[in-house]
């Protein structure tokens, strides 16, 4: 039960913030919506302020001057970096209703090791590990010879999503820790590198809104992270994804909640760490049984794109809930539909690629809604320019797989910017095991 109107701070850019941007604004509990950076998507919904969101000082400032009673932070860089211990340290701050951990909390994702030994120490199922930095390499190639191939290396750090490399051989292994740690390939992401064991599966990610106590389970969905059609070349930030996850059964469900999301909330209580937020737990289902293969700190890009759609509760409740911590009280409704984004980029994405080319037909879309992810608006020519590698979640929701499917890549068909790339594949994979299961509940 909404208690009051909210004047609220959104921190962000990208295609989560959009979509977070465009669910609080069906609201009737908000008041005035602010974004920080925010994108040409997002400003359809609120207004943007050109404030860097790790810019702390300007934007306790923003808030203290314009009122702001809620802060949401979307990516995970400030929650690393400690925005929510830097409001509560401040009087005039304190008091502001903030989604988002603490700077202990958020190294579930600042740091893989850390993450490792929180669900090591926790009972937590995960992939067996151990942690190397360049003073120790060349035990971490011998660690590599006790296990077999293809080898997982992780970048301890934040590496925007591009930290994590598969090697298909023991010589590959190497060559790529040596540019890991040697070469600083990563920056200082990769001063230290997580080495675990390859766990054969499927991957999908499931999401909770807790309270640092309770908590709420949000729509699970399945990304594709590689850049090509049948998951081929480099890792990318997601190129698109799908909500709901047709192996995701009840009983599989059971297993997340009973194995790992609960002992992970306990474990943050246990550990005295303050959590109020997102929680994503990047799973892989092993013949039946969820592991753990990273947390966020925060909702995925592109996956808040498929799961915010899914949601028929009212968000901004859902979040003076969490910030008051009353998740207890709460439950969800959701929608049955499938909701399926495909990502949109820039040509050379995930290396090297240019800005400010003009997207068009953005107006011309019908069954399908376009998500910003790198866009900015251009004031002198008067329209929507890219302004980054992944520049539209073009996201589709009907009643299955392959008529959301249909309907995102028949609207794919209007939009155009010199050098768009996407995937072709989105959801493919999934059509044989389609899920018809609702899971709707009460809020």
């Amino acid at each position: 039960m909404l208690t009051g109107k909210y004047t609220i701070l959104l921190l962000g850019s990208g295609g989560r913030e959009h979509a977070l941007a465009w669910k609080m604004a069906q609201s009737p509990a908000l008041q005035k919506l602010w974004i920080a950076p925010g994108n040409a998507g997002t400003a359809l919904h609120g207004e943007n302020i050109n404030i860097s969101e790790t810019n702390f000082p300007e934007l306790g400032d923003f808030v203290i001057r314009n009122l702001v009673n809620m802060v949401v932070v979307g990516p995970e860089a400030p929650l690393v970096a400690g925005i929510f211990d830097y409001f509560q340290s401040n009087p005039l701050l304190k008091d502001v209703l903030f989604i988002g951990p603490s700077s202990a909390g958020a190294l579930l994702e600042g740091s893989k090791d850390f993450a490792k030994s929180f669900m090591q120490k926790h009972g937590i199922p995960t992939a067996a590990y151990k942690t190397f930095d360049i003073h120790s390499l060349p035990e971490a190639k011998k660690f590599l010879k006790t296990l077999k191939a293809p080898y997982v290396l992780k970048a301890d750090g934040l590496a925007a999503g591009k930290g994590v490399l598969i090697c298909e051989s023991y010589q590959n292994a190497c060559d790529e820790l040596d540019d890991m740690l040697l070469n600083t390939r990563f920056g200082k992401a990769s001063e230290k590198v997580v080495i675990e064991e390859f766990l054969p599966g499927i991957e999908m990610s499931a999401f909770v809104l807790t309270d640092g106590d309770s908590y709420v389970i949000l729509p699970e969905a399945k990304d594709y992270k590689r850049i090509g059609d049948g998951d081929t070349g480099p890792n990318t930030g997601g190129m698109g994804c799908v909500s709901p996850v047709p192996f995701y059964t009840a009983e599989f469900r059971q297993k997340v909640e009973t194995r790992i999301i609960k002992p992970t909330i306990n474990g943050l209580f246990k550990d005295k760490i303050p959590y109020t937020g997102f929680v994503f737990f990047g799973l892989m289902n092993v013949n039946g049984d969820p592991f753990v293969i990273e947390y966020n700190c925060r909702l995925g890009d592109p996956e808040t794109e498929v799961i915010l759609p899914r949601i028929q509760s009212d968000i901004i409740a859902l979040f003076e809930a969490a910030a008051t911590r009353n998740l207890n009280t709460c439950q969800i409704r959701l929608n049955p539909e499938t909701a399926l984004a495909v990502m949109l980029v820039s040509k050379g994405y995930p290396g090297d690629y240019t800005r400010g080319k003009t997207i068009s037909g953005l107006d011309s879309l019908h069954g399908a809604f376009p998500f910003h992810a790198g866009t900015r608006y251009d004031d002198e020519s008067n329209c929507v320019k890219t302004n980054g590698g992944r520049v539209i979640a073009l996201m589709a929701m009907n009643h299955s797989i392959e008529t959301a499917r249909e309907s995102a890549y028949l609207n794919i068909e209007h939009i155009h910017f010199d050098g768009m790339n996407f995937r072709k594949d989105i959801g493919l994979d999934l059509l044989n095991t389609q899920n018809n299961n609702t899971n709707e509940s009460g809020f």
